[in-house]
């Protein structure tokens, strides 16, 4: 229940023809309206209502702190990588297909009408700023009941009324509700552009490690085939010294057994392979293209080298955390809305047009008609309506608050996981590499053995099986090198650089002339 304060309970127009004490009264009652509003003020009661969630401090985490204002808030943060970080690959074919997953994805449309929509958001709050003008054309042809309360030549009439009106309102934004309302919709269109550079990131960072996997999938594929022709040859080996008597059935069928093993591990493999071109052709929007690739060996994919620790500037570069920062912003402006709601709204309203009763007396000069003044709506009794409305724009700012904080502290953890995974597969890949010099030593040694009648099947079997581990191993990591490249270039924000949203503090309550109560 609201107590509407209006002209209407004074003239609601002051003629040109009316006496200059009623354009007096007129304009006392303005004043005397206008004087009221610190005391009509007095009646909102917003009392023990707050967001209680805090930002968690960026500086506790090891990181440094976005600047908030001024000239520093300009500067850009300095980031190592750049915005197509996947050129650095050197693969002409990987380019392509990021290029095209770009343009065709239907996720990044989405997102990108998402932001359309924010923005539409955005001028809508900004319209409300400004003065509305609406013009009417009314014409009504009726019969005047003879029963009615009418005058008489106008009772039993049939008469056409005619009204023509511009009609205009402004209302004043004293106490800041349309400012908030503008601020938190320009934070959600900011929100939605974060969201939709992490959009492209995530997209961009699946294709390069979809190619990857296709890559290692088919490096795994040509060990397998090595292997087959290796226990091929094998075969034909145990085949001959059974004939001459050097060995027995037990190692021709061991022998034997091998080749059905490695068959099947290569149609695994193709099987994975075809479910990889199946994944990365959804990604780029073009199952043909991904069907007739064929990838770069692994080794000929150039890799660069990743930071040894977790950048400072992190949250400048993290598309995620910059989009939950301004959803606090936004939820904090909303905040301020629903504190404004508890103030007067003040508004300007004014008309001038034509009214008749008769189409031929339209036009004269007597039809003519204009109106000013202000109105004041203040709530007084809403049945705790809209403290209810701020306990929940106060509760969606603490669910605001506590999402940066949890997108702030997986963005950490993510950085470090990356990085510390970098380390660990260069450490082994140093391993590996003097593991399986070693294995495929042992393995030639102990086949010569066995050729001389010096050694046995087993031990070859053993050696073989060695080698066979250390290959896949090579190239499993090396595959894994390529994808936690990828995950370094994500972590690290894949190039996106923006301006921060201000630091968003606990909402204060809307500039007032007097005190809530």
């Amino acid at each position: 229940m609201k107590n509407h304060l209006s002209p209407s309970s004074a003239p609601a127009l002051t003629p040109p023809t009316a006496p200059r004490g009623s354009a007096l009264l007129y304009g006392a009652t303005l004043a005397v309206a206008l004087l009221a509003l610190p005391l009509l003020s007095g009646c909102a009661d917003m009392a023990g209502i707050d967001s209680h969630a805090r930002m968690r401090d960026p500086v506790s985490l090891g990181l440094a702190a976005a600047p908030s204002s001024g000239a520093d808030a300009a500067v850009q943060p300095q980031t190592a990588v750049s915005a197509d970080w996947w050129r650095s690959f050197g693969d002409a074919q990987l380019d392509a297909l990021i290029t095209q997953a770009l343009q065709g994805n239907p996720g990044l449309q989405q997102a990108a009408a998402r932001i359309a929509r924010a923005e539409a958001f955005a001028d809508t709050a900004r319209a409300a700023q400004s003065p509305q003008v609406n013009g009417s054309l009314d014409a009504t042809r009726q019969r005047y009941s003879a029963n009615g309360p009418y005058p008489p030549g106008q009772a039993g009439a049939i008469r056409s009324v005619e009204t023509a009106r511009l009609s205009g309102s402004w209302e004043l934004d004293f106490f800041g509700k349309h400012r908030a309302a503008l601020a938190a919709a320009l934070g959600e269109a900011q929100a939605a552009r974060a969201d939709a550079e992490a959009a492209r990131l995530l997209l961009a960072s699946r294709v390069a490690q979809g190619y990857f996997q296709l890559a290692r999938l088919q490096a795994q594929r040509a060990v397998a085939e090595r292997t087959l022709q290796q226990r091929t040859e094998m075969l034909q080996l145990v085949q001959r010294r059974v004939q001459a008597g050097l060995d027995t059935q037990l190692e021709l069928r061991q022998s034997e057994g091998a080749l059905p093993e490695a068959r099947q591990q290569i149609e695994a493999l193709r099987e994975q392979e075809a479910l990889a071109r199946n994944a990365l052709g959804a990604l780029i929007a073009d199952p043909q293209t991904a069907q007739t690739l064929t990838p770069q060996a692994l080794a000929a994919i150039h890799f660069s080298e990743t930071p040894a620790a977790v950048p400072a500037d992190l949250l400048g570069r993290r598309p995620d955390v910059a989009a939950a920062r301004w959803r606090v912003e936004a939820a904090t402006q909303d905040m301020g809305v629903a504190r404004a709601q508890f103030y007067p709204n003040v508004s300007l309203t004014a008309f001038v047009g034509l009214a008749s009763v008769g189409l031929d007396r339209f036009i004269e000069a007597g039809s003519r008609e204009w109106g000013v003044g202000p109105a004041l709506r203040l709530p007084i009794f809403d049945a705790g309506r809209l403290r209810a409305n701020l306990r929940g724009k106060a509760a969606d700012r603490d669910a605001a608050v506590e999402s940066y904080n949890a997108a702030l502290l997986e963005a950490v953890r993510d950085a470090a996981d990356q990085l510390a995974s970098s380390s660990s597969i260069a450490r082994q890949i140093a391993e590996q590499r003097q593991a399986g010099e070693s294995a495929q030593a042992a393995y030639g040694i102990a086949r010569r053995r066995y050729e001389a009648g010096l050694g046995t099947y087993l031990q070859v079997l053993s050696a073989e099986s060695q080698v066979l581990a250390q290959r896949r191993l090579a190239v499993d990591l090396a595959a894994r090198r390529l994808d936690n490249q990828v995950g370094v270039m994500r972590a690290l924000g894949g190039g996106y650089a923006a301006t921060p949203p201000p630091t968003a503090q606990a909402p204060q309550a809307a500039p007032t002339v007097a005190a809530a109560r």
